[in-house]
């Protein structure tokens, strides 16, 4: 209850305000009653004071310092019976209460202090009773509406016109998801705001205020809580006041049954999220017993086996031992979840999975491989854009050749994994590595040294039993005999002997083998440990 509603009390008939007009818009939460002289030190907050100033009648210059101190601790106002000992209130009391903004008030002599307190709080509780079934009706209209399927955009469209205000209901990365009645200026404000870094914090307060400078505007915040990670704001295009109690009741009804919407919503999108991260997971790991099986649930989540698709595998450069194993799933998920929602304005279909705490990325394309790969670089460098300026941290990708079916995207997968393991070998951050067609050398290089050692080893066991200048000897011939498609003439004429050396030497290569040349295997095995040789100059 504000001062002048108290004033305009029909049980309070008789009482006038005779200083500090300006003030009567001060909140009374409770009342009090004074006669004792140092009342100064249980004066609280939003409290009227009345008084008879008996312990002032000798004393009245002290009515200064009880006015300063009253407005100083933030009191409603002081009512003061001037009939029965004061007669009159001091002149510069009465300066000092208008200058201070502090209402005092003439209170009626023929009511009693206890009749003054009973009618004042008898006011407060009725109003409180008042704004409280206002809240319930205004509760019961708003879950009405969600619950008869008009949805929030409807909500927020009655919200408006109820108080006055156009509204724009933003997420916590400031990306708007409902913006009835809003004027092009307030989205605009708050695209510039989150271009900007700005950002709004989780607050106990259940609302706040800030202006712009751009339009001298100012904009009261409403959050929403969803769950402990996610959460948004009702940002109202207007000043809303703590005093503004129905304003404000109408609001916090609707942010209530806003949150509740909201999570229901978010746990339906997370549901059908893990349904089709599941299909896609086990498809990768070969859990369905037929292709026409995979191509049917597919569809399901408008993946068509007749697309071509390229695929990105991204990680999230966080040291590990930062963080717990929980943590780091947590905000992997939030990071995640954050870039779906931001690939659903994609001209061109993007399909995103987790696993672990690696993304998915399966791109629809339809041109030449030349642009696509660009267009999916250009989408990838975007994504680690965002990723930064929200998380502030860094992204990076992995991206496979272009498959023609989805039943491929788990070669893709497998290219875009090995690309990205590949572009971390450098300890490079914020990459975007393609996959690339190894050669055997490349190949090789990814096996541990020591089973190199040990295939070279096994493929080339009988040549350790000769003197290394033989051995190098034979090795070179059987090498070069190898190279020339087994053409001993022209194996002969490169290492410049005769003929019949390099037969007596291939011969020689054979029976410390204990094989034959001619086997296909054995001469792969062969072609193989040369290799190893050649890579680990043995």
């Amino acid at each position: 209850m504000k001062v002048t509603e108290l004033l305009t009390l029909p049980t309070l008939t008789g009482t006038k305000l005779i200083a500090g007009e300006t003030g009567i818009d001060r909140e009374v939460l409770t009342v009090n009653m004074m006669d004792a002289p140092d009342i100064i030190h249980f004066l609280k907050p939003d409290e009227f004071l009345v008084t008879t100033a008996y312990h002032l009648k000798d004393k009245p210059h002290l009515l200064s310092s009880l006015v300063e101190a009253m407005a100083t601790h933030g009191c409603a106002a002081l009512g003061i019976k001037t009939s029965r000992f004061l007669k009159e209130i001091p002149e510069d009391a009465l300066a000092l209460a208008d200058e201070l903004s502090f209402p005092i008030i003439d209170l009626p002599s023929e009511l009693s202090l206890g009749e003054i307190i009973n009618h004042t709080l008898r006011g407060i509780l009725d109003q409180r009773a008042a704004e409280l079934t206002f809240a319930m009706e205004t509760h019961k209209q708003f879950t009405n509406l969600i619950m008869r399927g008009k949805g929030i955009q409807k909500l927020l469209d009655h919200l408006s016109e109820m108080i006055g205000y156009p509204i724009l209901l933003v997420d916590q990365y400031l990306k708007p998801i409902f913006h009835p009645f809003s004027t092009p200026e307030v989205i605009a404000i708050i695209k510039k705001m989150s271009g900007e870094g700005f950002r709004f914090h989780k607050t106990k307060a259940s609302f706040f205020s800030f202006s712009s400078l751009s339009n001298q505007q100012t904009y009261t915040v409403f959050p929403i809580y969803m769950n402990e990670e996610k959460f948004g704001y009702l940002t109202i295009s207007g000043e809303i006041k703590t005093s503004d109690n129905l304003i404000t009741l109408t609001i916090e009804q609707a942010t209530n049954v806003i949150s509740f919407a909201l999570m229901k919503e978010h746990a339906l999108k997370q549901h059908d999220r893990n349904i089709r991260n599941d299909f896609f997971l086990h498809f990768l790991d070969g859990s369905f017993s037929s292709q026409e099986e995979i191509i049917n649930r597919a569809k399901e989540f408008s993946l068509h086996n007749d697309q071509a698709y390229i695929c990105a595998v991204g990680k999230i450069d966080e040291s590990e031992s930062a963080k717990s194993y929980t943590q780091l799933h947590r905000r992997a998920d939030s990071i995640y979840e954050f870039l779906e929602d931001e690939l659903c304005t994609s001209p061109n279909p993007i399909h995103l999975f987790t696993k672990g705490k690696k993304c998915i990325l399966l791109y629809e394309v339809n041109e030449v491989e030349t642009h696509v790969l660009q267009y999916v670089e250009t989408s990838l460098k975007s994504l680690q854009k965002i990723t930064s300026s929200q998380f502030d941290c860094t992204i990076s990708f992995g991206v496979s050749h272009m498959c023609q079916s989805f039943l491929q995207t788990k070669n893709s997968y497998k290219e875009a994994n090995d690309s990205l393991h590949e572009g971390g070998l450098s300890k490079r951050t914020g990459y975007i590595q393609t996959f690339r067609t190894k050669d055997i050398m490349e190949l090789l290089r990814v096996i541990p040294e020591e089973d190199l050692k040990n295939f070279y080893l096994f493929a080339l066991q009988g040549f350790t039993k000769i003197f290394t200048e033989e051995e190098q000897s034979l090795l070179q011939t059987l090498s070069v005999y190898l190279e020339t498609h087994c053409q001993i003439s022209e194996t002969a004429k490169r290492l410049f002997v005769h003929r019949n050396t390099v037969v007596y030497r291939l011969e020689k290569c054979e029976e410390l083998l204990g094989k034959s040349l001619k086997d296909s295997e054995t001469t792969l095995q062969i072609r193989i440990a040369l290799r190893i040789k050649s890579l680990l100059k043995i």
